[in-house]
């Protein structure tokens, strides 16, 4: 693959329009596992159509410690499984916008927000390097992995550290590699989509946060990949906080 910025984008957007239109499962190849991330009420919630697309590594809403009021963005939104538990946490007063680059995705969101009688929530159409949203205008940034198959992601921290007003917060659950990746693995499309090829190290990872200006960074839980048959590169989930100085 040309591994050009925008090649991997629109390879990744083309295989989550797919996988959208499938109903099929990314980083997780069974939705067996959402329960593991995701309590079981939480799953019974959600829409069978939302687990099926689902597609992450963690469960940044249940430690972001989002209260009533507050504005969320959910940097790849996908079927919108996070922003609609994200929902109930802010209640009406608050705001949640879904942000997801895959227009097959944010049908499935909307859709679902509607059935689910959601006002408010809104899903944005949009490469998460790029929002069009205010200045200092959210609370909390959340993201599932996602950032991971950005292949700009100084962007999106810079991005995500504009719409924080001050002391506002980012809690990204993400994929780290164990150590740097062979050439023949970044440059595999398939590896991109699979939240493989673009994971940082977990140093690389922090340090980009730090470059661009958040401070009290701290990894809040760390679940490292168990499968034997997986030929892989070594790969695991972590989820962090930062915050934006006052």
């Amino acid at each position: 693959m040309n591994n050009d910025a925008q090649s991997v984008r629109d390879y990744v957007r083309s295989r989550y329009g797919l996988r959208a239109q499938q109903g099929l499962n990314c980083c997780d190849p069974s939705t067996q596992a959402l329960p593991q991330i995701y309590s079981a009420n939480e799953v019974r919630m959600v829409p069978a159509e939302v687990l099926a697309v689902s597609a992450g590594c963690g469960n940044p809403t249940a430690l972001a410690d989002l209260k009533t009021g507050e504005v969320v963005v959910d940097l790849g939104s996908g079927g919108g499984i996070d922003c609609f538990l994200a929902a109930e946490k802010v209640g009406s007063a608050g705001k949640i916008y879904g942000v997801d680059m895959t227009m097959d995705m944010i049908k499935i969101a909307r859709k679902n927000a509607s059935l689910l009688g959601f006002s408010n929530i809104e899903f944005l159409h949009s490469e998460i390097e790029n929002i069009p949203l205010a200045d200092s205008s959210v609370d909390v940034v959340i993201s599932n992995c996602v950032i991971c198959l950005s292949p700009e992601k100084d962007k999106v921290f810079k991005e995500t550290f504009r719409l924080l007003r001050p002391g506002g917060r980012v809690h990204p659950s993400d994929m780290m590699a164990e150590q740097v990746l062979p050439e023949e693995i970044r440059t595999d499309a398939e590896a991109w989509a699979s939240c493989v090829a673009g994971a940082d190290s977990l140093q690389v990872y922090l340090d980009r946060l730090t470059n661009v200006g958040f401070q009290h960074i701290e990894v809040t839980k760390k679940t490292v990949k168990q499968d034997a048959n997986d030929n892989q590169p070594e790969v695991f989930s972590a989820l962090i906080v930062a915050y934006k100085p006052r």
